[in-house]
């Protein structure tokens, strides 16, 4: 393996560097969808027991308020099984979703792990160098 010490500047730049656009780059897309698409969400998800308690609650909180609701409610729609079988979702309202709504969240989900792993990633050839 190629010591990170011999990369070239470009390519240590990106491998590095590249997380921190790419969280920024969440945010605002985070932001996006909390500002524009958060009702039809908690809308979509009326008979849910953690959007009927929390949502109102999260939602006057401002911009990180609506962080919160919008990364649960991605994490309910992604993955339902577990919060279906806690009681927390209602399965006819996954069932109901908005498509258009769902394929956001997918990609909002897909861009934080991505991310993530990105991250890890870097850590780990910074702790090998």
């Amino acid at each position: 393996m190629i010591s990170v010490d011999y990369w070239s500047a470009w390519v240590a730049i990106i491998v590095i560097g590249g997380p921190i656009p790419l969280g920024a780059v969440n945010l605002v897309y985070s932001l996006y969808l909390s500002r524009r698409h958060l009702d039809a969400m908690m809308e979509a998800l009326k008979s849910s027991r953690f959007v009927y308690l929390w949502g109102p609650a999260w939602r006057g909180r401002g911009w990180f308020g609506g962080f919160v609701l919008i990364t649960v409610i991605a994490g309910i729609v992604v993955w339902p099984k577990a919060d279906i079988r806690y009681g927390r979702l209602d399965s006819a309202d996954i069932e109901n979703f908005p498509p258009r709504l769902k394929r956001l969240l997918v990609i909002y989900v897909t861009m934080m792990i991505i991310t993530v792993v990105w991250m890890g990633i870097t850590y780990v050839l910074l702790k090998l160098r």
